[in-house]
C-alpha cells in the first residue's frame, strides 16, 4: 500500500494531461460564473434552498431511527432507498430532471465509477442515480453542513482532504481500500476534484485509478452532462432544466499494473475529453 501516496497526488502540469484541453465557447470565459439572476429568481432560489435543507433535516433525523431500528446493518437501505428519494426529491424542487443514458452497461459486481465534476449539483445527481451496493469519496467540507455529515456516516461516504494534506489523504485511500475489499461494495470516485471552472477537464488525481488497479474491478465512466444556462458551479442558484447523465462502456483492468498507473490515468482522461466533444457539440 505504500504506493497510494504517490497514487493519490495530482500533477496539475503533467504535460501529458495539458497537451489536450476543451476549450470554452467563444466569447466565454473560462472562469465559471453563475448566471445573473433577477429578484423573482433569486427569492425562488431562497424558497428552495430552505425547503431542501428542510427536507435533508428531517431525512437526517429519519435515517438515524431506521438505522437502529436494523442495528446499522442496512447501508443500501438508507443510501438507495432514503438518501436516493431524499435527492431526487430535491432535484424535482429545483426543477431539475435527470435523463440517464445506458445505465445497462453497469455490469453486477464490484466496480469504481467515475465521472466530471463540474457543479454543485452532482451530489444530488449521484444519489439520486441509485448506484447498486455503491460508496462515495465526497469533499470532507460537505461535513460542516450536519444533516449532510450524519446522512453521509449512515451511506458509508468516504470523507476526503484537500491534495495538500497528502498523508492523511493516504490514510483515507488505505482504509477504503480494506473496507471495499473486505465487503465487495462498488464506489464512486470523481478524480477531477474541485475546481473552479466550467467545462474545461481538469487533470485526474490517481486514487481512483489506484483502487480499480489494487481491486481489480472494472471502472464504469459516465459524464455529466449539465447545460451552462442551469449549471450553478459552485453556488446553489439553480434553475430549471435537464441533466443528461451518458453510462459509457466498462474499462477492463484486469491486466492493468500500478506501474502503468500513469498511462492509464491518461488514457481514461482523454475518453472523458472525446466525450465532452461529441456530447456538447
Amino acid at each position: 500500500m505504500s504506493t497510494f501516496h504517490e497514487a493519490i497526488t495530482a500533477l496539475p502540469d503533467d504535460p501529458q494531461q495539458s497537451t489536450r484541453s476543451t476549450p470554452a465557447p467563444s466569447g466565454v470565459k473560462q472562469s465559471f460564473r453563475a448566471p445573473t439572476r433577477t429578484r423573482r429568481e433569486r427569492i425562488r432560489m431562497i424558497a428552495i434552498y430552505a425547503a431542501g435543507f428542510t427536507v435533508m433535516t428531517l431525512g437526517a433525523i429519519a435515517m438515524p431511527v431506521i438505522a437502529l431500528l436494523t442495528l446499522f446493518q442496512a447501508r443500501r437501505l438508507y443510501c438507495e432507498v432514503m438518501a436516493a428519494g431524499m435527492a431526487r426529491v430535491g432535484l424535482w424542487m429545483a426543477g431539475i430532471k435527470m435523463i440517464v443514458h445506458h445505465r445497462e452497461r453497469i455490469p453486477k459486481g464490484q466496480v469504481v465509477y467515475v465521472a466530471n465534476h463540474w457543479s454543485t449539483l452532482d451530489v444530488f445527481l449521484l444519489l439520486a442515480l441509485r448506484l447498486p451496493n455503491a460508496r462515495f469519496f465526497l469533499s470532507g467540507h460537505l461535513r460542516r453542513k450536519l444533516p449532510m455529515a450524519v446522512i453521509g456516516y449512515l451511506v458509508g461516504v468516504f470523507w476526503t482532504v484537500p491534495q495538500r494534506f497528502p498523508e492523511r489523504r493516504v490514510k483515507i485511500f488505505q482504509r477504503a481500500d480494506r473496507i471495499l475489499r473486505r465487503t465487495g461494495e462498488s464506489v464512486f470516485a470523481s478524480p477531477e476534484g474541485n475546481k473552479g471552472e466550467l467545462d474545461i477537464l481538469a487533470p485526474f488525481n490517481k486514487g481512483a485509478f489506484h483502487l480499480a488497479t489494487s481491486l481489480r474491478v472494472p471502472i464504469i465512466p459516465f459524464y455529466i452532462n449539465i447545460p451552462r444556462a442551469i449549471n450553478p458551479g459552485w453556488g446553489y442558484n439553480y434553475r430549471p432544466g435537464v441533466v443528461e447523465i451518458h453510462f459509457q462502456p466498462p474499462i477492463a483492468t484486469d491486466d492493468w499494473r500500478l506501474e502503468d498507473l500513469e498511462q492509464n490515468r491518461a488514457a481514461v482522461r482523454e475518453r472523458f475529453l472525446d466525450w465532452q466533444q461529441q456530447l456538447q457539440t
